[in-house]
C-alpha cells in the first residue's frame, strides 16, 4: 500500500474547468492545479466536492484525475474523490488508481441513509475496488458512530477521516478511538466548509490538518492564514477571519451551493476561465460577483 504523506501546507481542493461547450477543459486545469501546486499546498484533492465530482461523468471524472496527477508531477499526493451511487464509486475508485492518484477520499453514498453496519460495507466495497488508501468523509448520509470509526480503522487501507458534520464532541472521540486501537497514524482533518472558520476548536481536539476551499481561488489568502495558524499567530488569524473568512461565510450561506460557485467565480475573477458551475448549482449574479471582489480585496489588504 503507498505510504501517504501529506505536505507541510493547505490540503488544496481545485476546481473542475469547463470551457464555453461544457466540456473540461483541460490545458485550463492543468494551468489551474499547477499554479496551485506552485503556491505550496500539502496534497490536493481532485474531483472531490469544490470539483463537482456530483456532476462528472465517467470519462470526464478519469480526465480530471488525470489532469491532476500530470499537473502535480509528484510534487505532493494526489487524493481522487469517489462516492455517490456504489457502482459508480467503485468505477471511479478503479479509474482513479489508472490515472496515478495516490488515495481516495469516500464522500458519502447518494441519497439513501443506511445502518450504520451499511455505511461500513459501503466503505468496504469502495476498499475493494482498487489497491489505493482511503480517506472515510464523515458527513451527510454517511454519519459514522465512534463505534464504526472504531470499526473502519480495523482496515489498514482506512488511513485518514474527514469530518464534515461539525460536532466537535464526536470529532473528539473518533480521535481518542484511534489512539486507544493504537491507529496513531490516522490522518484526522477538518472538512467543514470554509474550515479555517473552525480550526482552532479542530486543532484543540488534536486535528491538525483541514480543507481550504479559499485556496483554490486565493491561495495568497489561504497560506498567509495557515501560516499565522502554525506559527500560533493569534492576532493575524483573528484579522483574517473577522475581515476575510466571516464576510466570505455570510455571502456563501445566501444562497445554496454557493460553497463551490463563489470559488470557481473568484478564480474567474483572477483572470482565468474555468468557466460556469454545473447543475443544480448556480453561478453568482453581477451584484454577487462585485461583493465578492470587493472581499477578495479587503482579504489581500490584511496581508502582510
Amino acid at each position: 500500500m503507498p505510504d501517504l504523506r501529506f505536505a507541510d501546507g493547505v490540503l488544496f481542493f481545485p476546481v473542475t474547468a469547463f470551457d464555453a461547450d461544457d466540456r473540461i477543459d483541460l490545458e485550463v486545469l492543468e494551468q489551474h492545479i499547477a499554479r496551485g501546486v506552485d503556491a505550496g499546498p500539502g496534497a490536493v484533492f481532485a474531483a472531490c466536492g469544490t470539483g463537482e465530482y456530483h456532476a462528472l461523468a465517467l470519462e470526464e471524472y478519469e480526465l480530471a484525475v488525470r489532469t491532476a496527477v500530470t499537473a502535480t508531477a509528484g510534487r505532493v499526493p494526489v487524493v481522487a474523490g469517489v462516492g455517490g451511487p456504489l457502482g459508480h464509486a467503485r468505477s471511479c475508485a478503479r479509474l482513479a488508481a489508472d490515472a496515478g492518484a495516490e488515495a481516495l477520499l469516500v464522500m458519502p453514498p447518494y441519497l439513501v441513509q443506511g445502518p450504520q453496519a451499511g455505511l461500513v460495507a459501503y466503505v468496504d466495497a469502495i476498499i475493494a475496488a482498487s489497491d489505493l488508501p482511503v480517506i472515510v468523509y464523515h458527513r451527510g448520509t454517511a454519519k459514522f458512530t465512534t463505534d464504526s470509526v472504531v470499526r473502519l480503522l480495523e482496515r489498514e487501507r482506512v488511513v485518514g477521516i474527514k469530518d464534515g458534520v461539525g460536532d466537535v464532541a464526536l470529532a473528539q472521540e473518533f480521535v481518542l478511538a484511534a489512539e486507544r486501537s493504537g491507529r496513531g497514524d490516522i490522518l484526522f482533518f477538518n472538512g467543514l466548509l470554509t474550515a479555517e472558520l473552525s480550526q482552532a476548536a479542530y486543532a484543540a481536539i488534536g486535528v491538525p490538518l483541514y480543507s481550504s476551499a479559499v485556496f483554490a481561488m486565493a491561495p495568497d489568502i489561504a497560506t498567509a492564514f495557515y501560516r499565522a495558524y502554525r506559527a500560533g499567530d493569534v492576532s493575524a488569524q483573528r484579522r483574517l477571519l473577522d475581515g476575510f473568512y466571516a464576510p466570505l461565510v455570510r455571502q456563501r450561506d445566501e444562497t445554496p451551493g454557493f460553497a463551490v460557485s463563489l470559488i470557481k467565480a473568484g478564480i474567474r475573477l483572477s483572470g482565468l476561465e474555468v468557466g460556469a458551475v454545473r447543475a443544480p448549482l448556480v453561478d453568482p449574479d453581477e451584484r454577487q460577483l462585485a461583493r465578492l471582489g470587493d472581499l477578495l480585496e479587503q482579504g489581500r489588504a490584511l496581508l502582510p
